[in-house]
């Protein structure tokens, strides 16, 4: 469902599949936000879709050449003037590991819809520590003023 907004942002959550303890569209919306907030974007669309292993095994084969299902994956369509892009959460996936990494469902989602939206912002943790180090203290940053615990560090 979509849902626009009077900032000029039109934010799209999708299930492929059962919603089982995923988070609800409304809480999807507000991590989006604070991921946003103080970046001087005015407007844009993002859809985050929460997909099955076999659709995510399948994204990450053809988009980034992947033989498995990956946490989340990030599409980035159009930088200007308009920020357009998809997220997709693998939810097999995320619920795997925030199990074994003794994180409740909820926090490893926020974890992984912001680290996402970050790279749609144009944020990049690859082949560049320094840049990996901004991100993580970026995520740090939004993640503690949701209310949640470093996802680099200690667990929730």
């Amino acid at each position: 469902m979509a849902k626009s907004d009077a900032r000029g942002w039109h934010l799209t959550v999708q299930y492929a599949g059962k919603r089982r303890q995923l988070p609800r569209r409304k809480q999807v919306r507000r991590w989006l936000r604070a991921a946003l907030a103080d970046r001087g974007r005015t407007a844009g669309e993002v859809t985050v879709r929460f997909v099955g292993g076999d659709e995510g095994r399948r994204l990450n084969a053809e988009y980034r050449g992947g033989d498995r299902a990956t946490n989340v994956l990030s599409f980035a369509y159009d930088d200007a003037p308009r920020l357009r892009g998809d997220l997709v959460l693998c939810a097999p996936v995320v619920r795997r590991e925030a199990n074994e990494q003794g994180k409740s469902l909820r926090a490893h989602c926020a974890h992984l819809v912001v680290h996402g939206m970050l790279h749609l912002l144009g944020y990049d943790h690859e082949g560049d520590a320094q840049q990996a180090a901004l991100m993580e203290a970026e995520e740090r940053r939004i993640l503690a003023a949701l209310g949640h615990a470093d996802p680099y560090g200690e667990q929730e």
